[in-house]
């Protein structure tokens, strides 16, 4: 495990890394320090969806993420695992963070996170190949479903045609 002596930072990164890049929880515990592209500010995945392995993506991440990961895995051998934890344990620590945030129901997990990242790259109308890519669908159609809308979202769609915004 990297950063043994720093468990809450450790814990921080691996959310942050689930909140900024919409990963897979099993794709973020499999990340190992040379996936760490500190160069392009960008963590390298594997996808772990795809029928054979070997399929590869790199994620942007935000300049905090890269100084927090940067200090956590500064003395690290490159083929340590950032995480050590199981992904029952990662799973309970992500719910727990929902629930002290005060967000519950069937988006409080990890696939929530990932399905939140999806809807929020749709709303800031990044490209569907681009959110294809970055959550590692092999296929368009996976991704289009983002592109549903309902409720809140369907009523910020209107009020562009409405008033032009």
């Amino acid at each position: 495990m990297v950063a043994k002596k720093e468990p809450n930072r450790l814990r921080r990164a691996f959310c942050l890394t689930l909140y900024y890049t919409g990963c897979r929880i099993s794709e973020a515990l499999n990340l190992t320090v040379s996936q760490l592209d500190f160069a392009e500010k960008a963590l390298v995945f594997e996808t772990l969806k795809q029928p054979e392995q070997g399929h590869f993506r790199s994620m942007p991440i935000p300049e905090g993420l890269v100084k927090l990961l940067a200090a956590l895995t500064k003395d690290a051998s490159p083929s340590a695992r950032i995480w050590d934890f199981s992904r029952v344990t990662a799973w309970r620590l992500v719910k727990e963070k929902m629930r002290l945030a005060g967000i519950s129901g069937t988006q409080a997990c990890p696939k929530g996170l990932r399905h939140g990242f999806g809807v929020a790259c749709i709303g800031k109308a990044v490209p569907l190949t681009t959110v294809k890519k970055w959550l590692g669908h092999k296929r368009l159609e996976t991704t289009a479903i983002y592109l549903d809308v309902a409720g809140e979202e369907e009523r910020e769609l209107a009020k562009r045609i409405w008033y032009g915004g």
